[in-house]
């Protein structure tokens, strides 16, 4: 069985073909990065355009890549929500009409259950149950996976994501945006010499909030002024141990509450070399499993909603094909 893979939830336009047999057998990707930065963020006007212009010729290529043609797929999945709503509907009109021409089933899929079933692309996966932490730019969620489709969210942010909290502090530190790797790589080179707050590292539940640590951030760029290179990466480097340290100090209290012995890491985020590093000393001592996906497959793909729709096929075939988006979908409601 083979199955596209169609992600247009945001700023990139990915598309992947995952076979039932082999596995993924292509993936490609245009990402809006560069024709965002202008304006400091993703404008949604722009990012939809910008899925019209390229879609159409990514599947061509994908195609060609793969060796494979439109006649050959059996079910097209595609981002349903939650996302910016003129981006999804180009992969939703996309995937609707081409499946409706083939009368094939449609299969749509939630950004989020993307990412926690990217871990599956990989030789080495995770079984159900698991813990998923899912840290993006909009996202920092610790989820209970029961099985496919029985989630819970027992730990959310209550304010800005951890990948929002990335950026904002590098455009503090003038790395233009994206900035969060540009961030993780500026910390590499510097010292424990500022100290920043962990906020709810000791708190009962398994929320976060990094809102505060952002405006600490703000807050030390004025002091420090003015700002040469070591300032800022002693900077970074502080801000990165803070927010790693939060982010692997409630996996570990997670993994306790709900006696599970293994941890899924996914989301753009989860690429953070400082992160994984820690999580894999703190899986030795502990003795859990730790998986994550790929670097390439941490950002929003369309691997990882190939990937899903294989599993959600699984359970179910959607033959009514329906022209419509979930811009404000939960993962819980499913």
């Amino acid at each position: 069985m083979l199955i596209l893979g169609i992600e247009s939830s945001c700023d990139e336009t990915g598309l992947a073909l995952y076979d039932s047999e082999s596995g993924l057998i292509g993936h490609v990707l245009n990402s809006q990065v560069d024709l965002h930065r202008l304006y400091g963020g993703v404008v949604p006007e722009l990012a939809s355009r910008d899925h019209i212009r390229f879609i159409l010729p990514l599947l061509d290529e994908l195609f060609k890549k793969t060796n494979k043609d439109v006649t050959d797929l059996n079910a097209i999945a595609y981002t349903k929500g939650p996302g910016l709503s003129g981006a999804l509907l180009v992969g939703a009109s996309v995937a609707e009409s081409l499946a409706m021409s083939l009368a094939i089933p449609t299969i749509p899929i939630h950004h989020l259950e993307g990412h926690l079933l990217s871990p599956f692309l990989e030789n080495n996966q995770p079984e159900f149950p698991f813990l998923a932490l899912l840290v993006s730019g909009g996202h920092s969620q610790l989820i209970h996976v029961r099985e496919l489709g029985n989630y819970e969210i027992i730990g959310d942010t209550l304010d800005d994501a951890a990948g929002e909290a990335f950026d904002k502090s590098a455009q503090l530190l003038g790395l233009g945006y994206p900035g969060g790797a540009a961030l993780s790589k500026l910390a590499t080179s510097g010292s424990s010499f500022y100290s920043l707050p962990k906020p709810l590292i000791s708190s009962d539940d398994l929320n976060f909030s990094f809102s505060g640590l952002k405006t600490a951030v703000l807050n030390l760029v004025k002091k420090e002024q003015p700002l040469d290179d070591a300032k800022k990466a002693n900077i970074a480097y502080a801000f990165q141990e803070s927010i790693t340290d939060v982010l692997t100090t409630k996996c570990l209290k997670a993994l306790k509450e709900k006696n599970l012995s293994c941890l899924v890491v996914s989301g753009g985020v989860g690429a953070n070399r400082q992160l994984r590093d820690k999580l894999k000393s703190l899986a030795e001592e502990h003795s859990f499993q730790l998986f994550f996906p790929s670097l390439e497959f941490c950002t929003d793909n369309g691997a990882m909603i190939a990937i899903a729709g294989f599993f959600r096929h699984q359970l179910s075939i959607n033959k009514n094909y329906e022209f419509s988006v979930k811009p404000k979908w939960k993962l819980t409601e499913i």
